[in-house]
């Protein structure tokens, strides 16, 4: 049996709220395959370097993304879901962001959800975050009309400077969300790329067009409520016969090799940009996951365990 000296963030058993950095800590220890008892690594998508393979899909020495754990050696089972890189004239930290997960995520919640058209209008929330971003650039690529809305005035100017969205506002400046959705979308929305769930879907469910379309993603507003806001708008889904369909994009990855093929030209032509926050170090990672919550995050918060 194999041992290591190994390090990994570990999540206590019940976190309370939103993850507080005294929620975690870092552990030092010499690991044999087997965790010791009690220790719960974080879980999330990572990039890793193969060093020993009894798969005969993966040699020792070639590149993967998929799910890891926050550590510097994970063993991985021959069943988890593990995708070879084979295009390494990117960052390889695209493969935890616009061509990993996230970017999956937007691809599949867009065209395959959204079925956008020519001319659409789009609203995206949480629009400066890992998959909002990519939405707003892919309504872009497919000629629509794209607004974003954002918790700062930074980000605000990221969406409207750097990725081409038309319009961004700062929903934390907007006391009458209605309002706002009527000023930026006069004749309604067509498309309504749901990150934050709560006040904004509501308002937006009173400005949608009749077939419009919901792909929700997330609803970050509302995961650490002790009583989740009501939504009072619903019956508009019924006027206006709208389909809104919950995103989970594991039902997506058959469609990976086309998603490539869709997306890398455009990130070589510099057609679509990326933004990450890259934090480094595994002792700088609970920092890094608490501060998503407060948005000090510009784009994909992405965490360098190492650069070899």
């Amino acid at each position: 049996m194999a041992k290591v000296r190994n390090k990994q963030v570990i999540l206590r058993d019940y976190v309370s709220g939103f993850p507080k950095e005294t929620d975690m800590s870092i552990v030092e220890s010499t690991l044999t395959l087997k965790l010791p008892e009690g220790s719960k690594p974080l879980t999330g998508f990572g990039v890793a370097k193969v060093l020993e393979s009894g798969h005969p899909d993966y040699k020792k020495g070639d590149l993967v993304w998929g799910l890891t754990k926050w550590e510097e050696y994970s063993l991985v089972p021959s069943t988890q879901m593990l995708f070879k890189i084979e295009h390494k004239d990117v960052p390889l930290s695209y493969y935890t962001g616009i061509l990993g997960m996230p970017g999956m995520t937007a691809y599949a919640g867009f065209f395959e959800l959204g079925s956008p058209k020519k001319g659409e209008k789009i609203f995206i929330s949480a629009a400066s975050g890992a998959v909002g971003q990519l939405v707003g650039q892919f309504a872009n690529l497919t000629g629509c009309y794209v607004v974003g809305s954002a918790g700062s005035k930074e980000k605000v100017d990221l969406l409207k400077n750097k990725l081409g969205f038309d319009e961004a506002f700062n929903y934390k400046e907007e006391p009458d969300l209605d309002a706002t959705l009527k000023r930026y979308f006069p004749e309604g929305i067509d498309i309504y790329f749901e990150n934050v769930g709560g006040k904004t879907l509501d308002a937006v469910l009173l400005n949608m067009r009749v077939h419009g379309r919901i792909p929700v993603c997330g609803m970050v507003s509302q995961y650490n409520l002790t009583q989740p806001e009501g939504v009072t708008n619903l019956t508009n889904l019924i006027y206006k016969r709208i389909c809104m369909q919950g995103l989970n994009v594991f039902d997506f990855f058959h469609l990976y090799s086309k998603f490539l093929e869709f997306l890398l030209p455009h990130i070589k032509e510099g057609k679509v940009v990326y933004v990450e926050d890259i934090a480094e170090d595994l002792e700088n990672g609970p920092a890094a996951l608490v501060g998503l919550f407060s948005g000090h995050n510009f784009g994909k918060q992405v965490l360098l365990v190492a650069r070899e």
